[in-house]
């Protein structure tokens, strides 16, 4: 049953990565407004204007999920799981980088479930 937690995690972060509320890209139409919008982390529009980190993000937490999908039948990819499970969490925050305002709840809910997974797979390990 405990095996079943490392799971639910990435499949809840892909969810979330899902909903086009997680990636923020701010575009100035003019030299005084900025215009703030969202998109989905697997979106390419982000992308295409030099936020790569949603993208990235997205894809190493459908790796997670995969690996945690084996790691239901295998144990040997514990360490995998829990280095990736860190990497990922902390590209997921270089957004902020670039200031609080291209960071979005959903994005720290995404980082949130990704280090929570990260302590679920160290503790599983033990």
């Amino acid at each position: 049953m405990k095996k079943i937690s490392l799971v639910v995690f990435p499949a809840l972060t892909i969810v979330l990565e899902a909903l086009p509320l997680g990636a923020v890209c701010t575009f100035a139409p003019s030299p005084t407004e900025r215009v703030r919008e969202t998109f989905s982390y697997f979106s390419l529009i982000p992308f295409g204007y030099a936020n790569f980190t949603p993208l990235i993000t997205a894809i190493l937490t459908v790796v997670i999920l995969l690996l945690s999908l084996i790691s239901l039948k295998k144990d040997s990819v514990f360490n995998a799981l829990f280095v990736l499970s860190i990497i990922t969490a902390i590209i997921s925050l270089m957004p902020l980088m670039y200031g609080l305002n291209n960071y979005s709840l959903v994005g720290a809910l995404i980082t949130i479930a990704l280090v929570t997974e990260s302590i679920f797979v160290k503790a599983q390990q033990k």
